[in-house]
């Protein structure tokens, strides 16, 4: 007797919170996958066109055949839809692309650094803030070798 009664408690909040029909509320409760259940009543809270459990079921089997959800990259996750028109790659796993959709994606998932700027050199951050005109000398060494080396008769 309690397992029904918490069966009725949960179908009574579920069609409460969801405003949904009795017999949506028991295929939503009975739904074999926990993920995909927890997706289904999302989009029944969310989405105002989704009224009932077949909506949406096929609103979820809709996203998963959409080609822009196709996972591109098992490494890093990025989709399809995600892809970067910037860079080699068009993934995630591109680090150092300063592209909108990196930045983008860096600010969506937590990984962005305000301090970071775009404009200043990797190595020594000449360029970066707020000085347009710091000038960035990691290379100047390297040009002086070369100076001497051409300098120098063989």
């Amino acid at each position: 007797m309690p397992k029904n009664h918490a069966r009725k408690k949960a179908l009574a909040a579920l069609k409460d919170e969801l405003n949904i029909k009795h017999a949506d509320a028991i295929a939503l409760l009975d739904h074999p996958d926990s993920d995909e259940r927890e997706t289904l009543t999302e989009y029944l809270a969310e989405y105002i066109d989704i009224n009932t459990y077949k909506e949406a079921v096929a609103y979820l089997e809709q996203e998963r055949n959409d080609p822009r959800n196709q996972v591109m990259c098992e490494r890093c996750g990025w989709t399809y839809g995600m892809v970067c028109p910037e860079c080699d790659k068009g993934c995630g796993c591109e680090y150092d692309c300063t592209g909108w959709r990196h930045e983008e994606m860096r600010a969506a998932t937590g990984d962005y650094d305000e301090d970071d700027d775009p404009n200043a050199c990797y190595d020594c951050g000449a360029g970066g803030s707020g000085n347009p005109y710091e000038e960035c000398t990691c290379y100047d060494d390297e040009d002086d070798e070369e100076q001497e080396a051409e300098a120098v008769p063989a």
